[in-house]
């Protein structure tokens, strides 16, 4: 196997502490720590997210352009929701320990927690994994150009998107002031509606948590 890298120089690495790494970190329960070529320069094309997540975290809308993810669920318990671009169907693929779900390179997705502690390893076969964020799509187009486009009030639009100044990554920001306090159900509508186009979870799973004075199901689907 050929390779560039000069193992008998005294610059090579072979192993490396996750936690001297940090992403992201919303708080203690919630937080992604990221080894790349760059923490580990063996690595080569392969590099990996270290995810934990509370119960109706949501790792934000996102795609990767330069890699798959095959994400990896360690403990707790996650429901990753994909668009299939050549069906235009929003699949959710709830997974627990032992079970992985592989999202194509360039496929929107995200992920929601369904248990708290749920931790998850996401792997990509790339050596610096890159993405696109929901979050960052939302707050650099600039609001008369997403008015105008799909025919919305253009100060309803700047009034919505006023609080995203950031990339949010975990969410929703601990900042977050919804009036009244809303419930954490994971509203979804697929491209089309229909009832035969319409997408059960896959597997023998109730994904439906009560918790005081609400319910959280990621599969509640808006009418």
């Amino acid at each position: 196997m050929k390779s560039d890298m000069d193992y008998t120089s005294s610059t090579v690495q072979f192993t490396y502490d996750l936690k001297d790494n940090v992403l992201f970190r919303k708080d203690a329960q919630n937080l992604i720590n990221e080894l790349s070529i760059q923490q580990l320069n063996t690595l080569a094309n392969v590099s990996l997210l270290d995810i934990r997540l509370s119960t109706a975290n949501v790792v934000e809308p996102h795609y990767h352009q330069n890699a798959t993810e095959l994400i990896f669920c360690i403990s707790g318990s996650v429901t990753v929701s994909l668009i299939n671009p050549f069906t235009h169907e929003l699949r959710h693929f709830p997974i627990t320990p032992g079970q992985v779900t592989n999202v194509p390179q360039g496929w929107w997705h995200y992920l929601v927690a369904t248990m708290d502690n749920t931790h998850l390893l996401a792997i990509f076969n790339a050596p610096i994994p890159e993405f696109i964020l929901g979050s960052d799509i939302l707050r650099l187009t600039p609001s008369n150009i997403m008015a105008h486009t799909y025919c919305l009030d253009e100060k309803k639009v700047q009034e919505a998107l006023a609080p995203i100044k950031k990339p949010v990554i975990i969410g929703p920001p601990n900042d977050c002031k919804q009036q009244p306090p809303r419930k954490p159900e994971i509203h979804v509508r697929l491209a089309d509606t229909s009832p035969q186009h319409q997408v059960a979870p896959q597997g023998d799973y109730n994904y439906t948590h009560e918790y005081p004075g609400f319910s959280f199901n990621p599969y509640q689907v808006q009418d």
